[in-house]
């Protein structure tokens, strides 16, 4: 059986609290202006009758990541557990992976290469959780094996409504938003 890491983000618990971003920046030694991850508010509605929902949002590690079939380089691949990657040393900063990814999830670092969100995968091979689910205050963030049914994400995911980011877009992502 293999591997097939995905996160789960519960909007109802989420209060935007920005510890996830913070955690990130300083487990992935990320420089002012750069970060993997970020919060987004959403409002919906007409006053008075007004929702908003709260997102810790990344990279999305899509089954189908168009970011690995814009690179030229062959710098962005699906590594393990199909966490999506980039080799810096492969990466020449041009961009076409930005241009290709519907979620807005990578950036170009002061080096020149570009940058994502990796789930920790540095931390996560040896059997820790990714710093954002294990900093979160409100337990919001769920990190596990997709493909295992016994795993807790498989089970929350079986047990609750959920979406993904533009489900249209086709790149099959997993990162999940609990409704």
């Amino acid at each position: 059986m293999t591997t097939r890491y995905a996160m789960a983000m519960d909007t109802r618990k989420c209060v935007g609290c920005s510890a996830c971003v913070l955690v990130c920046k300083a487990e992935n030694a990320l420089p002012d202006g750069a970060c993997r991850s970020w919060i987004e508010h959403e409002v919906r509605g007409e006053f008075p009758h007004l929702t908003q929902q709260i997102r810790s949002v990344r990279c999305n590690q899509c089954d189908d990541a168009p970011c690995v079939t814009a690179c030229p380089t062959g710098a962005s691949f699906v590594g393990v557990g199909g966490i999506v990657g980039v080799t810096a040393s492969k990466c020449t900063g041009c961009k076409a992976c930005i241009a290709s990814c519907p979620y807005d999830a990578r950036y170009v670092t002061e080096e020149g290469h570009v940058d994502k969100c990796t789930f920790c995968l540095h931390l996560v091979e040896q059997g820790q959780l990714p710093a954002c689910v294990d900093v979160c205050p409100t337990r919001s963030l769920t990190f596990g094996d997709i493909d295992d049914p016994n795993s807790e994400i498989s089970q929350l995911l079986s047990r609750r409504e959920w979406t993904v980011e533009h489900p249209d877009a086709g790149t099959l992502p997993n990162v999940f938003f609990l409704a």
